[in-house]
Formats: structure tokens, sequence, C-alpha cells
């Protein structure tokens, strides 16, 4: 019998893993939102329609946090898909723009669900090589990497101090180099508004529903790669970095809840909502809490403070409309960095795969688009059949 002391203990979050969820919130919000805001705007979202996404995919992210943590009793962390939204950044507008995105971004979830109740789906996504995904991955952030370097030439006196800002803080934390970057990026709009007003007309974002149309080229050139990484550098990494700290979590119910949370969340602008890694181990590990039953309250808090900020999303896309687009592509370029540097890692780990992974690396990072379908798609089918040549060569 648990005594009545415990069970009050577990209805009430505490303080640690208070303070825990809202770092967490923090750097999972602040160190990515500008490129979910890239990404949207890649695939034709107004300005109200990328503050609806943001919101949504705030807010899908915290519910589903709150409601799988508490359910399950783990520290069970949600996020939107950073790798995911940097695709849709790299990627050609749909010919039927935004609302022809909102389609694809629904069809990836309703994959994310059937690979959870589906288990042959769900191991073909798993038996993708990790380096072709990761290089992948690499071919699509390489591109959007660049930028801020362009940017120190084309407009220094903006880009700098948010490269050095982001450099320096990443020496002391590197959790918090982004989010510090983010605020220099916001002084320096103020600084170089002149007489103009920054300041947004709403503080709090309205929902704005966008009615979803489909078609068989963004099905292939935008959901399945946006399926494909997202399942790769997150959903499975995710269920990885949990049972690392002793939890154990069904990777089959999981995927479908975040892909359920994705399909309601799509209309209203939201790319995808997935499980989360890097933030996954900051819920699990010792010092969200000593008690590893507790855990599982640093991960709904975050959740709670997703929900905050989703809130106010049309306060920080006002914003950043007054922003010059290079030094929004600034911020994005230095937040993915690191995640750059782990896809390459990844990708070229296996010396027997790195033909394979390097020709996936370079045809999806030359940006071309046959037959209606964006360079992840051939990257990834030029380096399968590498792949498949190569290893059929072995046997």
């Amino acid at each position: 019998m648990v005594s009545l002391e415990v069970q009050m203990a577990r209805a009430f979050p505490p303080i640690q893993t208070i303070s825990t969820g809202l770092v967490v919130a923090i750097v999972g919000f602040f160190s990515s939102f500008p490129i979910v805001l890239q990404g949207l705007a890649a695939m034709g979202a107004s300005p109200a329609e990328s503050a609806s996404g943001l919101m949504s995919a705030a807010i899908a992210m915290g519910i589903t946090a709150i409601g799988l943590s508490l359910w399950y009793r783990q520290p069970i962390s949600v996020a939107w898909s950073t790798p995911g939204v940097a695709l849709l950044a790299a990627s050609a507008m749909p010919a039927a723009g935004f609302a022809e995105a909102t389609g694809a971004f629904l069809c990836a979830g309703a994959l994310t669900v059937l690979a959870g109740l589906w288990r042959p789906l769900g191991r073909l996504a798993a038996a993708i090589p990790t380096t072709l995904a990761q290089a992948m991955l690499g071919g699509v952030l390489l591109p959007l990497c660049i930028v801020p370097f362009r940017a120190a030439v084309d407009l220094p006196w903006q880009a700098l101090p948010v490269i050095l800002t982001w450099f320096i803080a990443g020496r002391i934390n590197r959790l918090f180099a982004v989010p510090t970057a983010v605020v220099a990026a916001a002084i320096v709009v103020v600084l170089n508004s002149g007489e103009a007003s920054v300041t947004p007309s709403h503080l709090v974002a309205a929902p704005v529903w966008m009615m979803p149309s489909f078609s068989l080229a963004s099905i292939i050139g935008i959901s399945i790669p946006l399926f494909i990484v997202t399942m790769a550098t997150q959903n499975i990494p995710g269920i990885a970095v949990m049972r690392s700290f002793g939890y154990t979590p069904a990777p089959g119910r999981m995927f479908s809840w975040v892909g359920a949370a994705s399909i309601l969340s799509a209309p209203f602008g939201a790319p995808a909502t997935c499980l989360a890694a890097i933030t996954a181990a900051m819920c699990s590990n010792e010092d969200s809490h000593p008690d590893p039953a507790q855990r599982c309250w640093s991960a709904a808090m975050a959740g709670v403070f997703y929900c905050l900020f989703g809130v106010f999303a049309v306060a920080i896309t006002g914003f950043a409309v007054h922003a010059d687009p290079l030094l929004m592509g600034t911020l994005t370029g230095i937040a993915l960095i690191g995640v750059l540097a782990n896809a390459t890692h990844a990708a070229l780990e296996v010396p027997a795969e790195r033909e394979a992974a390097i020709l996936t690396f370079a045809v999806t990072a030359s940006g071309i688009s046959v037959f209606g379908l964006g360079a992840a798609v051939w990257g990834l089918l030029a380096g399968g059949v590498a792949y498949l040549v190569t290893n059929r060569s072995r046997l």
C-alpha cells in the first residue's frame, strides 16, 4: 500500500521539477523558434499563419508532454521537430501554398500514428540506415548554417554581435547559447528600428484555421521526408534516451500519441510534434529530481511553460517581422550548427557506408528539384541505391 504522504507528494510537483521544467521550456522553445518561423515562411505562411503555427506547435507539444508524463508517470519530453522544420526551411514552397503544406504536415502525422499502430511501418522507418538519414539531415542543414557567415559580410553590424554572443555564451553554457543570442538579436532589432515602433500590436495569439489541401508531390516531397527525419532524429532517439535512464516507454504508443498531436495541430499550421531527445535527458537525469518517480513532473511542467510561451507566440512573431531576414537567418543558422555537427559525425561514423552517406549529403545540399520532388528525396534515393549496391557487392 502506498502511504497517504507519498500519494500527496505525487499529486503536486516538487519545486525542483518546476525549475527544471522552466529551464527545459526556455531551452526547447527559444533555441529553435526562429527555425520554426523560417520553415513556416518557406512554406508560404503569412505572419498571422506563422504565429498560429508557432502557437499551435508549442501548445501541442505542451499538452502532449503533460498528458503522457502524468499518465505514464515517466518524464516523457515532447518537442516540435527541429530537424523537420529545418527541412521545410530548405524546401520549395508547394504549388498551392501553405494550405498544401498543412496537408503535408497532416499526412506526416498520420504516418507517425501508423508507424506506432502498424509494426511493419515502424520497423521500416527504423530500418533506414542511420547514416543516410543523418546525411540527409546534414545536407538540409548545410545551406542554412552558411547564412550567418554570409550575413556577417552583408549585415556585419547586426549579424556579428549575435554570432559573437552565441559563441561566447556557448563557452559558458551550451544550452543557453542560442537563447542568449535571441536576446542579442532582440536588442539589435530595437537599436536598428530608428523611430519605428517594434512593439507588437497583439500579445496573445489567435489560432488560424487552414483547410488542408493534398497533392502527391507534397506527400512525396514533404510528408515522407518530414516523417523520416523526425522518426530518425527525434522519435527513435527520444525512446533510446529514456531507456538509458532506466525508463521503459512503449515506442508504439508514444509514436501514436505524438502523431495524433501532429494531426490535430496541423490545420492550425504546426509542422510536427515528436518525442524530444536532448530535453528528455534533462528531464530524466538526477538533476531533474533525486527520485526517479518524481521526474515525470519536470517534463509535465515543461509542457505547462510551453503552453504559456505558445499563447504569446504572436508577440514573438510580431517582433520578428521587424528583423532583417538575414538576421533571422543568422539566428536559424547558429541554432542549427550543433545539429549539423552531430548529423555529419553520425553520417560518416561507419566507414563502409561513408560513400552512400556523402552522396546523400551532397545531393540533398545541392537543392535540386526534379519532377516536383525536392533535394531531400533525391538525396535519400541516391544514397539508398549506393548503399544497396555497395552492400550487395560485399556479399
